[in-house]
């Protein structure tokens, strides 16, 4: 099948409000690696050190995590394009704040309002694509997943190219796009319906006493902790030049982009989705293990070999959250994300910290022991995860209640 056709018509015949929200969604996704290239100069720039510059990704990703158990509460109230408007508002705001602040902790705070920013609008993102799209849930998950490649492939390339003059340009970037974005959800996207039933504040902790889907938070929860080890401390270990750390992680975007929608559902069809999950978390152990201990050579290609490999487990991950559990898919994913984007706030707060008490070498040497323990998890709970998704499958393939942090 053409990767940009489901079946009931090509991803790219949408509506203009499709495409605003799509637009929209790249540029929220951008956000997460636009700092990656900068993070030594905003170090330099403002007397920090490496652990203090990478608590802009704890402080991001820990509102993140809190934020889930309020994203569904909001949206089911207010609607989802209101919702849209009010996240993308905050990232307006405190992105531009960001490139003001005179000191490390300023930026972490405006980082983390940030983050509610970003919270808001993309686990309301999809739901609203689903919304309005032609053709079915299938292109408008795939136009999502596009969207989410393209953002995470271009953030580092725009923080390097501005970021070369200052590392305040990149924020102050981004506010101008995200203004953009809400202009055109303003102008294009109507009011889509409000679900029958009110979303509470602990649906998703609720959700999450299902055995299934605890199980996939579980095993992504160690999986985000590798994942973000390698996009917050990776670029100290590279010590590269903006625009040199910027087309890595560019290369390492498009590859996440490529494996994401393409390569992984063709595997996921000829060996099963939790074969290939279970191996792909292998193979990035080994990966972030060579990162770790070879050359700088060996860094830099593995840093861009790891983006293949996480943007095939980012697919798997969200369709076993999608469809594990009997629970609605916004309040499943709330509760998934909850629990595994904790990790992903642990992740840049601790690596710097092992460094200082051990070596260069043992931070990546933990990513990989998670990486392990997130393939142990699906090993053993293989029995439940399996039975429970193909049982589901028909539900989750044709269900439009969608609403997801996803990847």
């Amino acid at each position: 099948m053409d990767p940009i056709d489901t079946g009931s018509g090509s991803i790219l015949r949408q509506p203009k409000a499709v495409w605003a929200a799509a637009g929209a969604s790249v540029v929220a996704f951008m956000g997460i690696g636009l700092v990656d290239p900068i993070l030594p100069s905003i170090a330099e720039g403002l007397d920090a050190t490496a652990g203090q510059v990478s608590l802009l990704f704890t402080s991001y990703f820990l509102i993140t995590a809190l934020a889930m158990l309020v994203t569904g509460f909001v949206s089911s109230r207010i609607g989802g394009r209101r919702t849209l408007l009010l996240g993308l508002a905050l990232v307006v705001v405190f992105a531009g704040f960001s490139g003001t602040s005179g000191s490390v902790g300023e930026l972490v705070g405006f980082r983390a309002g940030w983050g509610l920013g970003n919270a808001l609008f993309v686990s309301t993102a999809l739901a609203v694509i689903v919304g309005a799209a032609a053709g079915g849930s299938a292109a408008a998950i795939l136009l999502y997943e596009s969207a989410l490649g393209l953002g995470m492939a271009c953030g580092p390339l725009l923080g390097a190219l501005l970021g070369d003059a200052s590392w305040r340009y990149p924020f102050f970037g981004t506010a101008a796009l995200m203004a953009v974005g809400f202009a055109c959800i303003a102008a294009f996207l109507k009011e889509q319906p409000r679900p029958a039933r009110k979303t509470s504040l602990l649906d998703p902790v609720k959700a999450l006493g299902h055995g299934g889907l605890a199980s996939t938070a579980v095993s992504a929860f160690f999986y985000n902790y590798t994942f973000f080890t390698v996009l917050a401390f990776t670029p100290f270990v590279l010590d590269m030049s903006p625009y040199r750390s910027g087309a890595v992680f560019f290369a390492w975007g498009v590859l996440l982009a490529v494996f994401s929608v393409i390569v992984a559902p063709r595997l996921q069809k000829r060996f099963g989705s939790l074969r290939v999950l279970g191996g792909s978390l292998v193979l990035l152990a080994v990966d972030v293990l060579v990162l770790g201990h070879g050359g700088h050579t060996a860094a830099v290609a593995c840093t861009v070999l790891s983006g293949a490999l996480i943007g095939v487990n980012n697919t798997v991950y969200t369709e076993l959250a999608l469809g594990v559990s009997e629970a609605p898919r916004p309040v499943a994913s709330a509760g998934y994300n909850f629990v595994r984007w904790f990790a992903a706030a642990a992740a840049p707060f601790f690596a710097p910290r092992i460094e200082e008490w051990s070596d260069v070498h043992m931070p990546f040497t933990v990513a990989a022991v998670t990486a392990v323990l997130g393939a142990l998890v699906v090993l053993v709970r293989r029995r439940s995860l399996t039975s429970e998704a193909e049982e589901l499958r028909p539900r989750h393939a044709t269900e439009d209640g969608v609403g997801v942090f996803a990847n």
